[in-house]
């Protein structure tokens, strides 16, 4: 059994100049966008919805757990959700966008730091879904991320 080999002549495209033809498709496509909006999704989601409180059906997040504990507890909150602001930042957001992330996280820190009341306005404010909806809607319309919804009317059709 003989075995013979073939060369080959060399590609038209350098490897290490850019994308192969095969992953040009995917090039387009920014997944670290998506991928980021995914994980601050399941921060906001974890900081504000997390638990149902039973009895009363309303579900609130660590966000108002933490927020118990004076003083500390709402500077550890504010902090995490500044991260969601900064996180805006680094995709890009037009500072209209971070300013009105920036006065929720403050309105909801300020607010969150009065006993009691404050609690109580925690858990239903929810700053950190805010924010990641409205990063979320600037992101879809400017062409960043895939849309979650679609816009427009449904119609049936029966045969």
């Amino acid at each position: 059994m003989t075995m013979t080999f073939e060369t080959f002549p060399p590609r038209d495209f350098p490897h290490k100049a850019g994308p192969r033809p095969a992953d040009a498709a995917f090039a387009a496509l920014d997944l670290g966008r998506e991928a980021s909006l995914a994980r601050l999704e399941t921060l906001a989601h974890l900081m504000d919805t997390a638990f149902v409180i039973p009895g009363i059906n309303r579900r609130v997040g660590f966000d108002a757990l933490i927020g118990l504990v004076p003083v500390i507890g709402d500077v550890a909150g504010m902090v995490i959700s500044s991260f969601i602001v900064y996180e805006a930042r680094r995709l890009g957001a037009p500072r209209w966008l971070i300013g009105r992330m920036a006065l929720n996280v403050a309105f909801d820190g300020l607010v969150g730091a009065v006993p009691l009341a404050g609690d109580i306005f925690d858990a239903a404010f929810k700053a950190n879904r805010r924010n990641v909806r409205l990063l979320r809607r600037w992101l879809e319309r400017s062409g960043s991320v895939r849309p979650t919804e679609i816009e427009g009317t449904a119609t049936r059709i029966s045969g």
